[in-house]
């Protein structure tokens, strides 16, 4: 069993608090000085739950795993796959493909890297059992459903490694209980109501509404934006490339306050014009400045490090070798030669909610299929991704290093949740005495 967790153990409460203050300093000292009024309304997010501080918190994850050198199923292969980089268990969602499907799968790749593979499981693991807490679940039945997860992950790494299932996602055709339910939620959801919410018309053309999530931008930062759409384009794969019209810019603005996961970070909105010029085709995509994968500040690989443009390209090829039929509208490009991280802003996105999600066999059938999920995201690349910064195939590495040992991994990743947990519960406390006295970069 890995010896990091008393490592943790044996620390004072003097240290451990000023080990979790320092992760914030590192991972996210310069956005937060940039905007200090939305990391303290994160941090209050962070501060609802044990739970809730776990999801903000993963540089301190990284930090901490970067310090456990005692992982049995790491080798020099199982060490570099690339993986999604903050596998929580609310990271689960719905997107329609490029194919025109909708998929339920894992979302939200701004993390994502080439690292041990267990990391995802692990952290993906950590936050059933929080969640199991919040449940008021027994430890027998948390142990259960997580077992269930990390069970399924792996029986679809072999399915894969044998050359079966290479087509799988979850649709509405084989979708079950609360993968359904979300399925059927992204289903109702229509682009014009997307649209109506977010622009409006004026003198019959459309364009952002002005409210206080609206920045108007300066002639010298549109000219720069106008340059970057055209960057962006060169990004996108030729065969998911559009009828030029599509890709028409009708308006651009600047955006804040979208959310606590893009506190401090720069954001723009921009509307195109979409397949014809119906005002109810338009499109909005999302161009949001991208950070360092919160894994990347902990390892040492410098192939992976030279890899990359920027970290705006980071994201853009990590998802297409992350996500089978990627989004067409997916790309990248730089502003002042700082990374952006474009996609479309998706009006058929829904998220899993578990508190509706309670009785013992519905929890066991949605672990499995997340199981799979995770599965599928460590396996089947995007037909476009073209990455080469790994050249072997990973479902047959991991395969190989949990082949027979089945049951040692579940053992293994299942205590190593919850014994993480009750680090974390005590880390939620330790933090939230510290942001109470001001004590993480004066927020």
């Amino acid at each position: 069993m890995t010896n990091l967790v008393d490592k943790i153990k044996s620390e004072s409460a003097e240290t451990r608090s000023a080990f979790i203050i320092q992760s914030f300093a590192d991972n996210y000292r310069e956005i937060i000085e940039r905007d200090p009024a939305a990391w303290r309304g994160k941090f209050r997010k962070m501060g609802e739950s044990a739970f809730a501080f776990f999801r903000g918190s993963a540089g301190l994850f990284y930090a901490d795993l970067s310090r456990d050198t005692s992982d049995p199923f790491l080798d020099d292969r199982t060490s570099r796959i690339w993986i999604q980089g903050d596998l929580h268990a609310e990271n689960f969602g719905t997107y329609m493909n490029s194919a025109g499907r909708f998929v339920f799968d894992v979302n939200d790749f701004d993390e994502a890297y080439v690292a041990p593979f267990t990391w995802d499981i692990k952290r993906f693991a950590i936050s059933l059992v929080l969640i199991g807490f919040q449940k008021a679940l027994s430890d027998e039945e948390i142990r259960d459903f997580v077992s269930e997860g990390i069970r399924s992950y792996a029986r679809q790494i072999d399915r894969f490694a044998k050359g079966a299932d290479k087509n799988f996602a979850f649709t509405l055709d084989n979708a079950t209980g609360a993968m359904l339910d979300v399925l059927h939620e992204a289903c109702q959801m229509t682009r014009i109501t997307l649209l109506n919410n977010e622009t409006e018309v004026r003198d019959g053309k459309r364009g952002f509404k002005n409210n206080k999530n609206i920045q108007p931008l300066d002639a010298v930062t549109r000219q720069k934006l106008d340059v970057a759409v055209q960057e962006y384009l060169d990004s996108i794969p030729k065969n998911k490339l559009r009828n030029r019209m599509a890709y028409k810019v009708k308006d651009i603005v600047g955006r804040k306050g979208l959310g606590i996961g893009s506190a401090g970070l720069q954001l723009f909105s921009v509307l195109l014009e979409g397949e014809n010029e119906a005002l109810e085709n338009d499109i909005i995509i999302s161009m949001k400045g991208a950070q360092p994968a919160a894994p990347s500040r902990y390892l040492n690989d410098p192939a992976a490090r030279s890899y990359f443009k920027h970290d705006g390209h980071r994201t853009t090829v990590s998802q297409r070798a992350l996500q089978a039929n990627a989004d067409p509208f997916l790309g990248h490009a730089s502003v002042d030669g700082k990374g952006l991280y474009i996609c479309e802003v998706s009006p058929y996105t829904a998220g899993l909610n578990w508190g509706d999600v309670n009785d013992m066999d519905d929890l066991l059938e949605l672990v499995a299929g997340l199981g799979r999920c995770i599965a599928k995201i460590h396996c089947c690349s995007d037909d476009d991704s073209d990455q080469t910064l790994i050249g072997y195939s990973a479902d047959e590495a991991i395969q190989k290093v949990l082949d027979g040992r089945e049951s040692e991994f579940v053992k293994y990743i299942c205590n190593f949740a919850f014994q993480y947990a009750d680090i974390v519960r005590n880390d939620h406390l330790l933090f939230v005495d510290a942001f109470r006295n001001r004590r993480i970069l004066g927020v």
